[in-house]
């Protein structure tokens, strides 16, 4: 089973120094525009991990992800009025235009036929 990973998002100095960084966890993406590191950290040792990140001499801030901390599960969602009318509408207009393709291709039918 796959371990429990936390995101972190570490703020360097330098981003070529950054890749030191990688014997602490996995990361993920670094920016070299605004020179953070984004990284996955086990969960069970995430705040041992931090307290020796932060003394590194490249490491200027740690950030937690609180991405885990948002429900994914949504109850009581009510279905959203605007767009059920447009499905209503669009399937309207495919079945207005199959029935005009059935028309066409039957008079053509009947016209080829005499």
């Amino acid at each position: 089973m796959r371990e429990r990973r936390l995101g972190v998002a570490v703020w360097v100095k330098n981003t070529r120094a950054a890749k030191n960084l990688r014997k602490f966890g996995t990361i993920h993406y670094i920016s070299k525009r605004l020179n953070y590191v984004s990284m996955y950290v086990d969960a069970n040792l995430l705040d041992e991990t931090i307290r020796i990140m932060e003394k590194l001499h490249f490491v200027t801030k740690i950030e937690r992800s609180h991405r885990h901390e948002i429900p994914v599960e949504y109850n009581n969602a009510r279905p959203d009025k605007a767009k059920e009318y447009d499905y209503k509408q669009e399937k309207n207009q495919v079945m207005a235009l199959a029935e005009t393709l059935l028309t066409e291709e039957s008079s053509q039918a009947t016209v080829g036929s005499t």
